[in-house]
């Protein structure tokens, strides 16, 4: 049997290329070799978004269209939305009653997101607890394994660490320890050289017009170190050779050498960059169009996803039930 995978993205705005590259291409490889599950974390955007969600269901639909359009397919993978599966919010309660205050204190990114994110309040019950929501996503289905980044690990050593504490508390083994697909994450930054986020707006998104990938991409750092178009350039240091190097390798193979000789200028790379970018994305945009004029049958795909989806999840809080006494 094939291992279970299970994975998600919360809709908290439009998908970018940096979910493309950390993400999303990873999710189509993973198809043909896992049991795949693979959500919109509706619950999870909530706990950020809670003060102005209303753009939420139109982001779950937008966001869905991009999984099918790059790749993702309902008859390989179930794909589904958090929240139509009740089963883990009732699985959140009883892991919640279980995991000490003191491991979710502790944990970074819960500690890094309170420092980076402006705008939201995030000294919330509900936001300090998403680690065991999330812990909740991945025992529900029994996965076996997750596709992380190593910024991610914390987070499912402390899944395995609640598992393990659930079962030692009820003497039944329950729940396999997942664990981590380390996935090659590029780290591709937005074009303000910052991490790239939908908070920041500093993205290229999947369904971004050829006009704006041609404004965004003009308005990208380069190379500080290079002030005029005949000074020799630093490709290791430049934010646009590393979109080269993950997105079009083949062109990555030339653009150090014109770079270091002066021979391309940076207005003129970003260009070719911008003009490289806009094809990658053309085929995933007509799909993407195609999928979004058929509402019903996206509509039709997420209906599905729940209704498998729940499925496992129901036999698994039958056992949980039967452990805990309830």
């Amino acid at each position: 049997m094939k291992k279970r995978v299970l994975s998600g993205m919360r809709p908290t705005g439009k998908l970018h290329l940096g979910h493309l590259a950390g993400a999303l291409k990873n999710w189509v490889e993973m198809q043909d070799k896992y049991d795949c599950f693979y959500m919109v974390a509706d619950y999870h955007a909530l706990m950020s978004e809670y003060a102005d969600p209303s753009a939420m269901k139109d982001n779950i639909i937008d966001n869905t269209a991009d999984f099918l359009a790059c790749g993702l397919d309902p008859e390989r993978s179930v794909i589904f939305v958090q929240s139509d599966v009740p089963e883990h919010l009732e699985l959140n309660m009883i892991l919640s009653a279980i995991t000490p205050l003191s491991w979710l204190e502790r944990c970074p990114t819960y500690k890094e997101q309170l420092r980076e994110v402006e705008g939201r309040d995030l000294t919330t019950y509900g936001f300090l607890g998403y680690p065991v929501l999330q812990a909740a996503d991945i025992m529900i289905y029994k996965a076996n394994a997750v596709p992380v980044g190593e910024d991610q690990l914390p987070h499912l050593e402390l899944t395995r660490e609640i598992a393990r504490k659930f079962h030692y508390l009820y003497k039944k083994e329950i729940f396999p320890e997942p664990e981590g697909l380390l996935t090659q994450t590029p780290r591709l930054l937005g074009v303000d050289n910052r991490k790239m986020s939908k908070s920041y707006g500093n993205a290229v998104n999947l369904s971004d017009s050829p006009d704006e990938v041609k404004k965004k991409i003009k308005a990208m750092i380069t190379d500080p170190q290079r002030i005029k178009k005949d000074d020799p350039g630093h490709p290791d240091i430049c934010n646009v050779y590393s979109y080269y190097k993950y997105f079009f390798p083949e062109l990555a193979v030339s653009i150090p050498g014109e770079c270091k000789s002066a021979r391309i200028g940076c207005v003129a790379d970003k260009a070719k960059l911008a003009d490289c970018i806009i094809e990658l994305l053309r085929p995933i945009q007509e799909r993407r169009n195609r999928i979004l004029s058929d509402r019903a049958g996206l509509e039709a795909v997420l209906k599905k996803g729940a209704e498998k989806a729940r499925a496992v999840a129901r036999e698994t809080m039958g056992e949980v039930r039967k452990a805990v006494g309830i």
